[in-house]
């Protein structure tokens, strides 16, 4: 036999050998490692098995069991359940007394968000040593919460919304045991009492809503720094500068959970100040003038506002004036938007595209 003719015959040889290797592997089929799937969708686990001898197969998402099957028929994943973000897929083979593993992993994003424009309604005088970290509006008043940016001291204000006057205002100076300055960041309304945010600080304000006397305090546990803060009638809802929004007991201030936020294009970091609308969170992205509309249940991103050309200001710094400050009129169904030391505040209207 001729050298070529031995390579030939010993390269079809490996192939066939490599062939029967590969159709004895358990392994998945479908979802292939690296797929994204959109959440909501009932995705097919099909295995590959070595033969039809089995005890059972157990399934399982990040550790925790989906599915017990004795059979090698396909297991229906229900993305809805398990939730967005990536997802590990682990399946085990058992047979005679024997455990044989297969990985596979996903990623589950939601559907593209529905895209928003906006039209200014009116706008009002906003006071521009007001570093505006949180916003509120009750009873005819907005109620906003600052930073201490470019020298500007924490604070907590009253203001009025047609004049930007502000009638009460309570400053908050010092620092805290690390010797860092207080800086102030989201806060809400929860009946009589606001609570309001620091933001390295790993501390929380609780002040009496009539005379803004300093009546309790509370600390971060699982967040690591105080972003945005808002109440949906049950729960708190916080953000710490990373994708998740946390769940705080209103009356304990201890946190419950976290829920990841995801858009079409995965992970939405720097959620900074929080509003909440009609049963969803309106959230502004620090750095952006974008305001994006959470599912509170699922972290799904179902809206995006493109406010960019909102704030006109030939002036405007690339820094420390982010749009920041989302405030809503339940009764009068009026949406108000501002940012760190404009000079405007605007009721604005939003129009879907």
């Amino acid at each position: 036999m001729k050298v070529n003719n031995i390579l030939v015959f010993m390269a079809v040889v490996i192939v066939f050998m490599t062939g029967c290797k590969s159709q004895k592997k358990f392994e998945f089929l479908s979802p292939k490692s690296g797929e994204t799937i959109i959440l909501g969708q009932k995705v097919a686990v099909r295995m590959h098995f070595p033969d039809s001898t089995l005890d059972s197969v157990v399934y399982s998402v990040d550790g925790q069991v989906i599915e017990r099957k004795q059979d090698t028929t396909q297991v229906l994943l229900d993305t809805e359940s398990i939730g967005l973000g990536a997802r590990n897929l682990v399946a085990k083979l058992y047979r005679e007394g024997k455990e044989d593993v297969a990985f596979s992993n996903v990623t589950i994003l939601p559907e593209s968000p529905r895209q928003y424009t906006f039209e200014v309604v009116n706008e009002y005088s906003h006071d521009t040593t007001a570093f505006t970290q949180g916003l509120e509006f009750e009873n005819g008043f907005l109620y906003e919460s600052t930073g201490a940016g470019n020298d500007l001291i924490t604070s907590l204000r009253k203001v009025e919304l047609t004049t930007g006057k502000v009638i009460q205002k309570k400053e908050i100076t010092g620092t805290d045991a690390s010797g860092e300055p207080y800086f102030g960041e989201g806060m809400t309304i929860v009946g009589d009492k606001i609570l309001m945010l620091t933001w390295r600080n790993k501390l929380g304000y609780v002040f009496n809503k009539d005379t803004f006397e300093q009546i309790g305090t509370f600390s971060y546990q699982q967040s690591t720094q105080g972003w945005g803060l808002c109440y949906d009638g049950k729960k708190l809802i916080k953000t710490d500068s990373s994708n998740k929004l946390y769940f705080l007991d209103p009356n304990t201030y201890q946190e419950m959970g976290f829920i990841p936020v995801y858009d079409h294009n995965g992970a939405v970091d720097y959620i900074n100040e929080l509003e909440y609308i009609d049963g969803k969170v309106y959230a502004n992205i620090y750095g952006k003038d974008i305001v994006v509309i959470i599912n509170p249940e699922t972290g799904a991103v179902e809206g995006q506002i493109n406010f960019v050309g909102l704030y006109k200001n030939a002036k405007r710094g690339a820094v420390d004036e982010e749009m920041n400050g989302i405030a809503y009129d339940e009764i009068g169904k009026r949406l108000f938007v501002t940012g760190k030391q404009w000079d405007k505040l605007y009721e604005v209207k939003i129009i879907e595209r």
